[in-house]
């Protein structure tokens, strides 16, 4: 018996820098277990240039874990090497795959200064070029002294990134391509050319930088016992990159290496070419689908839902595609914010976790609560959503996109899984009553709103069908519940 998939983002952007956060996924993987989670994304755990205050994706030494004296303190914002292994450990224990979140775009918090030729570029164009080259100050220059050689002896120099953000000659911040070097042009065309991201960029083009990522790679999977990686920011590395590295590490280790890429693109059909041309290595986040949750949550009730999943990646490459409702950078306050209205969640996680395609990722701040905005998140919710989806929600599916306010769709439920199957409709306006069909073999048997939000039980007729109510605004889930007092 297979149960259905379900990841876990097991960390958001406000987490307080005390160390806790391996030590308590670890104390936690049985209760996530039991509650459906099938797999963790942890967040980076490699040292940062901000050193424990570092949420990990300003990159400065992947081989320290939380190892070694480096950026001001031993262990990272999350704990250190051994609590992370320990973590891995726990989680694997209980049946949960983790996911190593890993950025290769760049390097943070270099130990000394190199002078370097280098012309400014305009960040709102790439392609252009402002004044002549000149030598700057770049901060390009990483030995990892704190560390020693342990693991590693690859240092880091110039030659190894293809340009930066800052002259320290001048104290000047600004975009600046080192003299030989040119952006790559497999990058997004946001820009002209996304190539460039923050910190010192990695020049990918570079021989070196593609054997020394394997040996890390290798490293850290033999290190640490993780499945998988989630890739950040691969809109700025060369799509040959990430599938040559892909294959290499995977040929290397035997593993299979379930592999998540974060594509930031509303377009589906950036994401879709971008499958083609690292031929499907990895899945990607389905950003057009959580724009559609957005745009819908911000419209209180004039949005279409009949229109919910179109131009979606769910849609087109349901296989390759990791849906999810918010994340650490759509939250309150950060870079892609976008964060999905209070009233909106239920009806957007029952879109992604009670559905038949797609891999869904449930959002710590959405089940723990970010208290930095004050909001409490909805783990009673999340919880009944998830373990329905772990034990209800099997069997083919049917689909009621028929009315722009209340949609609905089945599961019949399947042999593997006892009493499994659901009903769900769900409304962003005045709320209604659908007739859907769910399975003959449920004639005659009653179903009742597992959330709460109707107050009553229905009775599924001869021909499988029931009349399945929602509220305004909200949703409800139906599954075979049959009353302990008679109900006519």
């Amino acid at each position: 018996m297979i149960d259905n998939g379900l990841m876990m983002q097991y960390f958001e952007w406000h987490l307080p820098s005390d160390g806790t956060l391996w030590n308590k996924a670890a104390e936690e993987a049985k209760s996530l277990a039991a509650s459906g989670v099938t797999s963790v994304w942890l967040p980076p755990a490699y040292k940062g240039a901000f050193g424990k205050e570092d949420a990990g994706y300003a990159v400065y030494d992947l081989y320290d874990l939380g190892e070694f004296n480096q950026k001001g303190s031993v262990r990272t914002k999350y704990g250190t090497r051994d609590e992370y292994v320990k973590a891995v450990k726990a989680l694997q224990k209980s049946k949960i795959n983790v996911y190593a979140d890993v950025v290769l775009n760049h390097k943070v918090g270099a130990d000394y200064v190199e002078e370097v030729k280098a012309s400014e570029f305009n960040d709102s164009n790439r392609y252009q070029m402002i004044g002549e080259d000149k030598v700057i100050g770049a901060w390009t220059g990483f030995t990892f002294p704190g560390r020693k050689d342990k693991y590693s002896d690859f240092k880091w120099n110039w030659r190894h990134f293809d340009g930066i953000d800052w002259d320290q000659d001048t104290l000047k911040r600004a975009l600046y391509k080192f003299s030989g070097k040119e952006w790559n042009e497999e990058a997004d065309s946001e820009n002209g050319n996304y190539d460039y991201l923050m910190g010192a960029d990695i020049d990918f083009n570079n021989k070196d930088i593609f054997d020394e990522f394997v040996r890390w790679a290798v490293w850290y999977i033999k290190t640490t016992g993780i499945d998988g990686f989630r890739l950040d920011a691969v809109k700025h590395i060369p799509s040959g990159f990430c599938r040559e590295f892909l294959m290499k590490v995977r040929e290397l280790t035997g593993r299979e290496l379930f592999t998540a890429g974060e594509y930031w693109n509303g377009d589906v059909r950036e994401l879709t070419s971008y499958l083609g041309e690292i031929n499907s290595e990895a899945s990607l986040f389905d950003v057009p689908l959580h724009y559609n949750f957005f745009h819908c949550s911000e419209a209180h009730g004039a949005y279409d839902l009949r229109r919910i999943f179109d131009n979606t990646l769910v849609s087109r490459n349901p296989l390759k595609a990791v849906t999810f409702v918010d994340n650490h950078d759509t939250q309150p306050g950060q870079i892609m914010e976008s964060f999905i209205e209070e009233w909106f969640k239920p009806l957007a996680y029952a879109l992604i976790l009670l559905r038949r395609d797609g891999y869904p990722c449930v959002f710590y701040g959405d089940y723990y609560g970010i208290p930095h905005d004050k909001y409490k998140g909805g783990k009673p919710v999340l919880d009944k959503l998830m373990k329905l989806r772990k034990t209800k929600s099997y069997g083919e599916q049917h689909d009621y996109f028929d009315d722009p306010e209340c949609i609905g769709w089945t599961r019949e439920g399947d042999d593997d899984h006892k009493d499994s199957g659901l009903a769900v409709v769900m409304s962003d306006g005045r709320g209604g009553t659908k007739r859907m069909y769910i399975g003959r073999k449920f004639a005659g048997q009653h179903f009742s709103d597992i959330l709460g939000n109707a107050k009553y039980n229905i009775k599924i007729d001869d021909e499988g069908f029931g009349e399945f109510y929602v509220n305004r605004c909200g949703v409800s889930v139906w599954v075979h519940k049959e009353p302990k007092t008679g109900v006519k």
